[in-house]
């Protein structure tokens, strides 16, 4: 199932507001990570180093929440409820670097060894207020 953004809540999705996300850690408890993301045009695309907590948390238990809240009205925001439709290294380096131009306005830089990796995540039920 495949819900969209309503069109009253889209222009949320092009500001700088950080995506707070809710994994679920091995003892069945919530962790939530505020991360940048982006919209891609089925999935809502997050952005993570592997090996890190919410990396960890999304491959063993793929089921998330998203949060979005509006920068100016923090009353209004976007809930989004999916799973993790896929987990890839293709394209992950240069989605940091647009993620970083977006939030920051320059060029992400990726440490040494680090392996980043590109999350898409469906929409299967969405709410706003």
């Amino acid at each position: 199932m495949t819900a969209t953004i309503p069109a009253s809540h889209r222009d949320i999705l092009d500001t700088k507001a950080l995506a707070h996300l809710a994994t679920i850690m091995p003892d069945g408890t919530p962790q939530v990570t505020p991360v940048w993301f982006s919209m891609g045009e089925k999935y809502l695309l997050v952005n993570t180093a592997e090996g890190r907590t919410k990396d960890l948390n999304m491959q063993a238990r793929p089921n998330v929440a998203i949060v979005i809240q509006d920068p100016i009205d923090p009353y209004r925001y976007v809930q989004i409820r999916g799973k993790i439709a896929e987990r890839t290294t293709e394209g992950a380096e240069a989605h940091i670097h647009a993620l970083s131009q977006k939030y920051r306005g320059k060029a992400w830089i990726i440490p040494p060894g680090e392996k980043r990796l590109l999350y898409k995540i469906s929409l299967d039920n969405i709410s706003g207020r």
